[in-house]
């Protein structure tokens, strides 16, 4: 089997215009390299904040690169051009509202303004789309509570095993993924 290929979306109108330096991505692939045990290529881009540019990128790396995870950083609060939730519900078959849910809520207890994003997830092939924050410090802070479950949505999808550092629990060692079943009762 090839090795699983993660995408990170840098959607930002300065820093794709080199206003600014890009440290979000740094921070997703960092972060990654901590909680991530299988091999894996990192796809990194940055684009506008461009409904039409996130949406064509997100389905280029999910149906032609065949990318198993896509983080998108960025373009996730109530400013006129954020519009990276807009983007992915357009091109998934599926919304993981509970995803951004929980990121939502974990942070609003250390940052109340966390409360402003609109990040989302959701599905489309064999491909798990999550929106997060441009702020690198906000990323792991949103990534913690959530990406134990993370294997279980891409294996779901018939994606590749993700193996995780055991440092991380993974969703073969989450009691709450183990029991989960469909809504006809199946496992």
């Amino acid at each position: 089997m090839s090795k699983m290929i993660i995408g990170v979306l840098v959607c930002s109108d300065r820093a794709s215009a080199g206003v600014y330096e890009d440290r979000g991505s740094r921070a997703v692939t960092e972060y990654l390299a901590a909680k991530v045990k299988s091999e894996h290529e990192t796809l990194v881009e940055v684009v506008p904040d461009e409904q039409a540019v996130i949406e064509a990128k997100l389905k280029e790396w999910s149906d032609e690169r065949k990318c198993s995870l896509i983080l998108t950083t960025g373009g996730t609060g109530p400013a006129e051009r954020d519009c990276a939730p807009e983007a992915t519900v357009a091109v998934v078959e599926k919304i993981m509202p509970g995803f951004g849910e929980a990121m939502r809520m974990t942070t609003f207890t250390k940052v109340s303004t966390s409360i402003l994003s609109r990040s989302t997830a959701g599905v489309r092939g064999t491909t798990f789309i999550i929106n997060l924050p441009g702020s690198p410090k906000a990323i792991a802070e949103c990534l913690d509570p959530v990406f134990q479950a993370i294997p279980h949505v891409i294996r779901i999808r018939g994606g590749p095993a993700l193996a995780l550092h055991p440092t991380s629990t993974t969703s073969e060692k989450d009691p709450n993924l183990h029991h989960h079943t469909d809504c006809d009762g199946q496992h």
